[in-house]
């Protein structure tokens, strides 16, 4: 695999910043493998993701940096670049519905997910199951047992100990506390059982028939303490039919929360997605 640094931009809109970017590219002698730029007409932001080439440049991460800062607080840039050869930590987060979680594990253990799993974190003991033939460390997190603060600090315990880089919510059947999606805000993504914003909360299969929609779906976002309110990421339907019970909804949206999700976290593995607000720029 092509060893590359992931450069990523957002600012407000101006003449000359495309430019400027490649001219300075191309003095450190920068192969660009990939190019995505997009303005906002309405709010006049500039968003960019460049993908260059590791080996062609004559300058190092840290000294990358350090040269472009002067461009960056010139065009007031929020900036990153990020080195894939260093793997992400992510933490999955499951509770008794395990088709996502299988999924994930599957398309890690099969190099589609570029990321480490250092732990699968659950409130049901079956999990430890899964997590054993993957053979990834497993947290069994008890919230009958003790109050539900205390078992979100448990789990804040053993993401800071793991030193986690992104939690996924793969159909874990707990909110999570408003310190906590503060604190992983923009690295917490979760899969809703429904194509967002309709039908939100609880049941939304459920709602889905007993409204007769002829589409169902999965909406994958980033965690906020507004519930199934964050920033979208990817989003999966499926056409269904007046045929279809509540049952036979819940067996096929599955497939769409699997895709979504996965598709979802590969996105932001890959530094494709920039939060704007409540919305989000997605370089698929």
């Amino acid at each position: 695999m092509q060893h590359s640094f992931r450069l990523t931009i957002q600012c407000p809109d101006q003449i000359g910043l495309v430019a400027q970017v490649s001219q300075f590219l191309a003095q450190y002698g920068a192969t660009i493998l990939e190019a995505n730029h997009h303005t906002d007409l309405t709010t006049q932001r500039f968003f960019m993701r460049h993908e260059i080439q590791a080996d062609s440049m004559t300058l190092d991460m840290a000294t990358f940096t350090a040269a472009f800062m002067p461009i960056a607080e010139k065009f007031k840039m929020d900036w990153h670049i990020s080195d894939p050869a260093s793997l992400p930590k992510v933490a999955l987060l499951a509770s008794h519905e395990t088709h996502c979680l299988a999924d994930l594990l599957h398309r890690w253990h099969t190099g589609e997910l570029a990321c480490e799993i250092p732990c699968i974190i659950a409130n049901h003991q079956a999990i430890a199951d899964i997590a054993a033939w993957y053979k990834v460390p497993f947290y069994f997190v008890n919230f009958k047992s003790q109050p539900k603060a205390d078992a979100f600090a448990q789990i804040e315990a053993i993401l800071s100990e793991l030193s986690v880089d992104t939690v996924v919510l793969a159909r874990f059947m707990q909110i999570l506390p408003e310190d906590m999606c503060h604190n992983w805000a923009g690295k917490a993504i979760n899969i809703h059982h429904s194509f967002l914003p309709s039908f939100a909360g609880a049941k939304p299969y459920q709602q889905a028939y007993d409204r007769g929609v002829k589409l169902i779906g999965a909406t994958c976002h980033y965690v906020t303490s507004d519930l199934d309110e964050g920033p979208i990421i990817e989003q999966q339907v499926m056409r269904i039919s007046h045929s279809d019970s509540a049952t036979d909804m819940v067996r096929k949206g599955r497939d769409c929360e699997k895709t979504a999700l996965a598709n979802g976290l590969r996105f932001h593995l890959e530094d494709r997605v920039i939060i704007d607000a409540n919305k989000t720029i997605v370089f698929a």
